[in-house]
């Protein structure tokens, strides 16, 4: 936390920072509008990843990761959206997996899961939302009952990041919807177990590349020692996670708006109109300028808000929502504006800005919508007021 008052990362975490923008730009954007073209899952760039040991960013030693917490984890995740938010959402939505298992699950289920993450081997996704309950996640209807020695589920979650492909899955379901949030319990659902099924690959606007389906559980029978924490705490244990999971999404919005702005500032200095560079006209001048403040300001809440989380801060629950609501409310803005200098030409396929403009547009939505983001601020304020 020392560093962070001081404004500045640790020079080893700087270091890391160009280690990732080397691989990303070298590696990754060569690619990106392919991916975004065809939506297919990149397996050659996770494997990338992988290669180059990224897999176990974040993750404890003990585990075999590299250790760096949130903080190296949230850096990892802004450098590779700067070049291509879809590829960035495959470590970041298994990182979103293994919380809930960092929280409140067995030893056991931490080594499983963690030592296959880092070795690559396995990849998770969080199944929380249904078609009934998005922002309402106490009125889900998926379904658990105890059966001998093990749980039985049944229901459909829909929207789910890396269905298919992750092998993984912690699923929320409930033993009667009459209870609501307190009768929820979380599980950790394997790819294979009898039962599990997927639903058509959704057409997205953005974040391509990383497949969207629906998780379907039809009488799929779980071990009893994947009960994750114990029965009817899983509400509380998805709050917790999201706690640390928005910060991550900040700092995917922040990739994405900090790779728009450095095409458009790019383009300013090289495209000429009346015999001039368009940057030094003062109307776009002016929102660069913008641009740029709006950047700096959401690249300080992003790094306190991961900081917050590696020190287990009693505020991150309000710094996670303030990150995750400035900076993608901010990178809409900084990537529409991006369009906005490139004019004509940023509206066409051939430039890159209106793909962050469309991968921006998420942020503002999933790990809570920014309308929930504020609810959260808004309680959290009034709670420490009380």
């Amino acid at each position: 936390m020392a560093e962070l008052e001081r404004f500045a990362l640790p020079p080893e975490l700087e270091e890391f920072r160009l280690l990732v923008r080397r691989i990303a730009e070298d590696k990754i954007a060569p690619r990106a509008d392919q991916i975004d073209r065809t939506d297919e899952w990149p397996e050659d760039l996770f494997e990338v990843l992988v290669q180059n040991e990224l897999t176990g960013v974040g993750y404890p030693e003990e585990y075999g990761g590299s250790g760096g917490g949130s903080l190296a984890f949230g850096v990892m995740i802004e450098e590779l959206s700067r070049v291509a938010a879809g590829v960035a959402l495959a470590p970041a939505v298994t990182k979103l997996g293994v919380v809930p298992l960092m929280l409140e699950g067995t030893q056991e289920q931490r080594r499983w899961m963690i030592e296959g993450i880092v070795r690559g081997e396995i990849l998770m996704s969080y199944a929380l939302t249904e078609e009934g309950s998005g922002s309402d996640a106490g009125a889900m209807v998926t379904r658990y009952e105890r059966d001998g020695d093990g749980f039985v589920l049944n229901g459909t979650k829909r929207f789910i990041t890396g269905a298919g492909v992750s092998h993984a899955y912690v699923v929320f379901a409930t033993r009667d919807v009459a209870e609501r949030s307190k009768g929820i319990s979380a599980f950790l659902v394997m790819r294979d177990d009898p039962g599990v099924g997927f639903g058509r690959k959704e057409e997205k606007m953005g974040v391509r590349g990383s497949p969207t389906r629906e998780v379907v559980l039809t009488d799929a029978r779980i071990p009893a020692d994947r009960l994750i924490g114990a029965e009817g705490e899983g509400f509380k244990i998805a709050l917790k996670t999201l706690d640390h999971s928005r910060p991550l999404i900040a700092a995917q919005a922040l990739g994405i708006a900090q790779g728009a702005f450095d095409f458009a500032a790019r383009y300013a200095t090289e495209r000429e109109q009346f015999g001039r560079p368009i940057a030094e006209f003062q109307g776009v001048s002016f929102m660069l300028a913008d641009m740029a403040m709006q950047l700096e300001a959401a690249r300080l809440l992003v790094y306190k808000a991961l900081a917050l989380c590696d020190a287990g801060d009693p505020r991150m629950t309000y710094f996670s929502s303030v990150a995750k609501c400035f900076a993608s409310d901010a990178a809409m803005r900084i990537t529409t504006d991006a369009v906005q200098v490139l004019g004509g030409y940023g509206y066409i396929r051939e430039y890159p800005v209106e793909r962050f403009m469309r991968d921006a547009k998420i942020t503002q939505i999933y790990e809570g919508t920014n309308q929930i983001q504020r609810v959260v601020i808004a309680r959290e304020l009034l709670k420490a007021l009380g």
